[in-house]
């Protein structure tokens, strides 16, 4: 059985060693997309008129609806997607198997550890860039992020694979040419996110990554993931999954397809895949199935594990959660919009 925090409400950290401090996440989100920030008067009027029209879609769960123009993309993306991923960061940083598949380790190194994330990431990051000067194949992760065309999960993925880059390997005198290990990203979402995606995957690159660069990589594809078949997404391939605030909206689309798709990952994942699961914490998680509400991650749970008490039959371990965490934005950020602090369950599996 997983991690469970029986403490009241836990609060993310603010800052992680090992991560890109929250302010350059949210300096690269200015810098992305200034145009719409920083442009003149009625500039400024309409994307405000654009935010207050995707609040109102979402507030009425008409998901779709909050994304059918480039306007509220764009507009979701300046006032939403920046807490979603100084809040991702950090959630990401905690969880020892997600951090490692970001920064290309094997997910499951250092489990059995006490995480003193302080010496044992400066040893694994010495021995990584030690094997790496050795000619011997590097690891490539690959990470299947669902509904994640709004950004705030592909800044905070590489939040986590930037500070773990060797940047002096441009200077070493030894010139052959060296393999270093690469994060492959495939985003699929129902909205074209397209632009968004480029821009932000352009300014991660020329902001952070630079000379590493080529060892990122975001491909993005506009489709329903419930449509899409297991050979399409490669699922066996796969080393992390993230559902991000994207279930609802799943089970909201097609509870059927829904649960089929979940049903999919249980046949077609590699063992040793992780899943993370993240959604709203509270009654508004819930979902009617008959004539009875259920709170999401029960119905999760039940899937993917198998009934309450028959867990050891099911075909994922659940490795962590939480059924209420917070994040806070620290006072000291600064933004042009505002900012918003989260309350969110999550679920972390590990396929058998």
């Amino acid at each position: 059985m997983g991690n469970r925090h029986h403490n009241k409400t836990r609060t993310l950290l603010v800052a992680n060693k090992g991560a890109v401090p929250g302010q350059d996440i949210l300096d690269l989100f200015k810098v992305a997309f200034s145009d719409e920030l920083y442009g003149d008067e009625i500039d400024e009027v309409e994307l405000r008129e654009q935010v207050q029209a995707v609040k109102a879609n979402l507030y009425d769960r008409e998901y779709t609806k909050a994304f059918d123009s480039v306007e509220k993309r764009v507009a979701y993306c300046c006032r939403w997607s920046p807490s979603r991923a100084v809040a991702y960061s950090s959630l990401f940083a905690s969880l020892k198997p997600v951090k490692n598949v970001l920064q290309c380790k094997h997910p499951d190194d250092g489990l059995d550890e006490e995480d003193s994330d302080s010496d044992s990431d400066d040893i694994t990051q010495h021995l990584s860039k030690r094997l790496e000067s050795l000619d011997l194949d590097p690891l490539s992760m690959n990470v299947l992020c669902i509904g994640g065309g709004a950004g705030g999960e592909l800044v905070s993925f590489a939040s986590i694979f930037a500070p773990s880059r060797d940047y002096n390997s441009q200077y070493a005198t030894d010139k052959r040419e060296k393999k270093f290990s690469s994060l492959n990203i495939q985003v699929v979402d129902i909205a074209d996110w397209s632009d968004i995606v480029g821009r932000i995957d352009h300014t991660i690159k020329s902001k952070w990554l630079r000379s590493q660069s080529e060892n990122f990589s975001i491909n993005f594809k506009h489709a329903d993931i419930l449509s899409m078949t297991t050979s399409q997404l490669n699922l066996d391939k796969v080393n992390l999954i993230s559902l991000l605030f994207t279930t609802n909206e799943l089970f909201m689309e097609d509870k059927a397809k829904s649960i089929r798709f979940l049903q999919q990952l249980n046949k077609n994942c590699a063992s040793g895949t992780y899943l993370l699961i993240v959604e709203s914490a509270g009654s508004f998680s819930h979902i009617e199935v008959g004539s009875k509400k259920f709170p999401i991650q029960f119905l999760i749970d039940t899937i993917l594990q198998g009934k309450r008490g028959d867990e050891e039959n099911g075909c994922w371990d659940l490795v962590d959660m939480e059924d209420s965490i917070w994040y806070r934005c620290d006072e000291k950020f600064d933004y042009k919009l505002k900012l918003e602090n989260m309350r969110f369950f999550y679920r972390l599996y590990r396929k058998k």
